[in-house]
């Protein structure tokens, strides 16, 4: 991709929108309300199971992400690794990611439960529901690739277009050039069709991968 197509995208992605800047934000803050009040029972049975598992460490896994425009925030998902696992990189990059599993933990990534503590993050707004994956800092080709493309102007999300085609499984530069695409094509009906993928995908367990691939 040459740079004038580049500035191209950077310069659509910046450009106002009601669906992105407006009713996206109003969405991801009365969704993610509902979400945590219905799903606040099932969640503190998890956290309580956590606990239980390893009463000496903590519930809650906080790390520091990539959010919007480059600022660094707080993630937040429930334990599912070793309080001694490797925390400043990515769990797909782990020579033995399954040696740091915890028992509840393998469980709870394959359905995707580790996730449902980042609805506060999207209340807070550091997120969206959908959107780009945030990133650890040093996942710096990627994180290079999307401020190039413009991508890195949008929220990250819980779920996005690169997770519905391949997660794990695509390069960095595919990751990146669906982060493009997304930042691009920004709809209420994309989004829609993303959650609906995302479901299916953590039903089939499709696209999840522990530790790297040879």
């Amino acid at each position: 991709m040459d740079g004038k197509v580049k500035n191209v995208d950077v310069a659509q992605i910046s450009n106002f929108s009601w669906y992105r800047d407006i009713f996206k934000r109003f969405f991801d803050f009365v969704f993610s309300g509902l979400g945590i009040i219905v799903l606040v029972i099932p969640m503190l049975i998890i956290a309580l199971i956590i606990k239980l598992d390893s009463p000496k460490e903590q519930i809650l896994f906080r790390q520091e992400r990539i959010g919007k425009n480059d600022r660094i925030f707080t993630i937040l998902k429930f334990r599912s690794m070793r309080q001694d696992a490797p925390h400043e990189m990515a769990t797909k990059d782990l020579e033995n990611a399954e040696a740091y599993i915890t028992p509840v933990g393998k469980f709870l990534r394959k359905a995707s439960l580790d996730e449902l503590p980042q609805l506060f993050n999207v209340f807070k707004g550091d997120m969206s529901i959908v959107g780009p994956r945030p990133l650890i800092p040093n996942e710096t080709k990627v994180l290079e690739l999307r401020d190039e493309y413009g991508a890195s102007m949008i929220l990250p999300g819980i779920t996005g277009l690169a997770q519905v085609h391949g997660r794990d499984e695509i390069t960095d530069e595919n990751k990146a050039s669906y982060d493009r695409k997304y930042a691009l094509n920004m709809s209420l009906l994309l989004d829609f069709t993303i959650i609906i993928k995302t479901g299916l995908d953590v039903v089939r367990s499709r696209g999840i991968h522990e530790g790297k691939q040879n």
